[in-house]
């Protein structure tokens, strides 16, 4: 529990909730990874797209279940360490915080080089800085951002699906489903997919500043799941029908190509604008998820102490966005974080493949155990579907997390002893 003085204030309704979740889940991802995708599976990208989404969807409603019987900060980190035990909680909140930490920094870069492709480091920066500086004025000045964010690509995405849709250009030909690379290349695409959908864990996380939270969380994040599965059904039906799959996967920014090659270049300049705006929502909402699961850890000991530090007046865990926003900087500022895509969704996966063992743990009955049981196996095989080089590094990473908190474990155990 936590004390009144370090308590987060509960402001947001289903409304917000929702809101909140559609501006982590269509975010850059719908703008940038069908390409990828198409590259993975060929005319398999809407079987792949289904996919990831049932995972998703598991893995919302074991979210929602555990949200509603532990509404605090830090997401599956306290979902697994109340459920599980205190390593497993420890496995997800790392896994959370490396992968959604690259997250951020791709984010960031993705607005760079929409509005400014000749400084996309620069533009990437003055963005976190920004972003950072809205989260810690309180989060309902966050959720206010991202509802206006979220109308305005909503937006720009119906105005592409009409462009395509009307243009009378769509051969239905090039949504045949072929399944040219087999099972392994749809379930790659799957997890790159997957990588967009993941955005309904913010509204976990947030569980300690949500109103009536046994309530609002297992209607929102339902709710927000259905809505972007309806937005990115739609765009990649209109985006195959116009590019067909070879052409979208060679396509660096597919949806601009979609509404040019529909004969509507006037477009092309509103799409740019929606997807730097679609990229700062997701970071704005990454950030505010990051920065609770880390508040989460610190208070658990995982983490410094000084980061559990509330704002006296805003009520916002001030240190730990302070402390995520300065990693981010550095990232944005120095690294090219297009291969993360990958490692995050490795990272998000292995979070989630917790979530759904915590989610297992809360009934005895066959039935109740059926979700957690898919979405488990769905986040082991698609985690280790995704390319060879990010399942590496992620490995590589979780152990170096699990390697910390083992030398903690024995350190804390020598003291206690003497």
């Amino acid at each position: 529990m936590t004390s009144s003085g370090t308590a987060l204030r509960r402001t947001l309704g289903v409304r917000d909730a929702v809101v909140v979740g559609l501006g982590s889940m269509i975010g850059a991802g719908v703008f940038s990874a069908f390409g990828p995708a198409a590259r993975a599976a060929g005319s398999g990208l809407l079987p792949g797209l289904a996919v990831a989404a049932v995972v998703a969807y598991c893995n919302a409603m074991s979210s929602a279940r555990l949200a509603a019987h532990y509404p605090a900060s830090g997401g599956t980190y306290v979902y697994g360490r109340e459920r599980l035990g205190a390593f497993w909680g420890y496995l997800a909140g790392w896994a959370f915080v490396v992968g959604k930490t690259a997250s951020c920094a791709a984010m960031a870069l993705t607005v760079g080089a929409y509005v400014w492709p000749g400084q996309a480091h620069t533009v990437a920066v003055a963005a976190v800085v920004a972003l950072t500086a809205v989260n810690y004025g309180g989060i309902q000045k966050s959720a206010w951002l991202t509802r206006v964010i979220v109308t305005v690509v909503l937006t720009v995405l119906a105005a592409v699906v009409v462009a395509c849709l009307a243009s009378g250009r769509v051969d239905a030909g090039r949504l045949d489903i072929g399944l040219p690379s087999g099972a392994g290349g749809v379930l790659q695409a799957a997890g790159l997919l997957f990588f967009a959908f993941a955005g309904y864990a913010r509204i976990a996380t947030l569980g300690e500043e949500v109103r009536e939270p046994a309530r609002t969380i297992p209607r929102a994040i339902p709710l927000a799941l259905g809505i972007t599965l309806l937005v990115y059904a739609s765009v990649a039906v209109a985006v195959l029908g116009i590019l067909g799959a070879n052409r979208l996967g060679l396509a660096a920014a597919p949806l601009a190509e979609a509404v040019r090659a529909a004969g509507a270049p006037g477009l092309v300049p509103v799409v740019r604008v929606g997807a730097a705006l679609a990229a700062m929502g997701s970071l704005l909402a990454l950030i505010l998820g990051v920065s609770r699961t880390t508040l989460a850890m610190a208070r658990d000991g995982h983490l410094p102490g000084a980061l559990t530090a509330v704002h006296p007046r805003f009520r916002v865990p001030h240190r730990a966005e302070s402390a995520v926003g300065a990693v981010v900087v550095v990232l944005a500022a120095t690294v090219d974080v297009r291969g993360a895509i990958g490692f995050s969704s490795f990272g998000v996966l292995v979070y989630y493949a917790v979530a759904n063992a915590s989610a297992w743990t809360l009934s005895r009955t066959t039935p109740s155990r059926v979700v957690p049981v898919v979405g488990l196996l769905g986040c082991a095989t698609l985690a280790f579907a995704l390319p060879a080089a990010s399942v590496t590094v992620g490995t590589g990473v979780l152990a170096v997390g699990v390697g910390a908190y083992a030398a903690k474990r024995w350190w804390t155990g020598r003291h206690a002893a003497a």
